[in-house]
């Protein structure tokens, strides 16, 4: 039975308006707030699903997830799919394989995502002469229509410092490290890695599906991948310290991921991750889809959330 719940937000900081068009779960409950207000961004919109149990006297885990919209319900979203985050995080806990656990989708900026989920620190050490090419690139590809300027600084400002107290003051979490997480695909894969590096003291784990490692849609003389690299091997928080999930497929945009995805494994190696902290799945035949992202996300949130 499908069941939505559209949450009014009393604070002042926060006007709320109710959603022209209202989520459906399969299960739990979502609450939905289409105009959360920021001092970084502009007005977005959030969802926090809770589970069909969820009770203000248990303690809750937190998966704060990019590209909101395409999470839970197919029949808003601009392809009929969805990562049915609600499925796999309830048959998880059935098979008592999670603790419990909450997640919080936040809206992307739709023409605006790229800037917004670019890691902004590793862009602004290229060259000029590399960050005019990066942009002539993402031009061809209609990802920008002038100079590229990355502020995905500001994005995890607003989750760290405006999202996160406000679910921590709403819902019955789990504040500490140890129990916020982050995830996403493609460059929401990007800026989930991104976020834990910047932020190791807030998230003690990530999930980055489909890493979109190339930053454009061009591998040859592409400065972006060397420059991911170079920012890892300085910003990686602490061995063993956090979980990182890395995996991609093998079809469509995912094919250009492997010979980048096998440079950052080799770092993580040479850092001394262990396989209980950090693991990279490949699937053959995978596409880069959220029908792909749904059959296998059973897996990262399992090594993310284990009990």
């Amino acid at each position: 039975m499908k069941t939505i719940k559209i949450a009014l937000l009393s604070l002042v900081l926060f006007p709320i308006q109710l959603l022209s068009q209202a989520l459906t779960v399969s299960n739990g409950i979502v609450e939905v707030y289409p105009d959360f207000e920021s001092h970084y961004l502009g007005k977005r919109t959030i969802a926090v699903w809770l589970p069909q149990n969820y009770s203000p006297k248990k303690r809750y885990a937190v998966v704060y997830m990019h590209d909101g919209q395409m999470l839970f319900d197919a029949s808003t979203t601009w392809n009929s799919q969805e990562w049915g985050v609600d499925e796999c995080v309830t048959q998880l806990y059935k098979e008592g394989k999670i603790q419990n656990t909450i997640v919080v989708g936040i809206w992307n900026a739709g023409d605006n995502r790229h800037p917004e989920y670019f890691p902004q620190k590793p862009f602004e050490s290229l060259s000029e002469e590399e960050k005019n090419q990066v942009t002539e690139s993402l031009k061809k590809a209609g990802r920008t229509q002038e100079s590229f300027k990355p502020y995905s600084d500001l994005y995890l400002k607003f989750i760290v410092e405006e999202v996160k107290p406000f679910v921590d003051k709403t819902y019955a979490t789990r504040k500490e490290k140890a129990y916020t997480f982050v995830a996403g695909s493609s460059m929401g894969g990007l800026i989930s890695l991104y976020a834990i590096c910047e932020y190791p003291e807030v998230f003690g784990g990530a999930a980055c599906l489909s890493t979109h490692w190339p930053g454009t849609f061009e591998t040859k003389e592409n400065p972006i991948p060397k420059a991911f690299l170079s920012y890892l091997e300085k910003y990686l928080p602490n061995v063993n310290s956090c979980k990182i999930y890395f995996d991609y497929g093998t079809e469509t945009l995912d094919a250009l991921y492997e010979p980048i995805q096998q440079k950052v494994d080799a770092l993580f190696t040479a850092k001394g991750f262990d396989g209980n902290h950090w693991i990279t799945r490949k699937f053959q035949g995978a596409d880069h889809s959220e029908n792909a992202w749904k059959e296998r996300l059973h897996i990262p949130f399992e090594f993310l959330l284990t009990k």
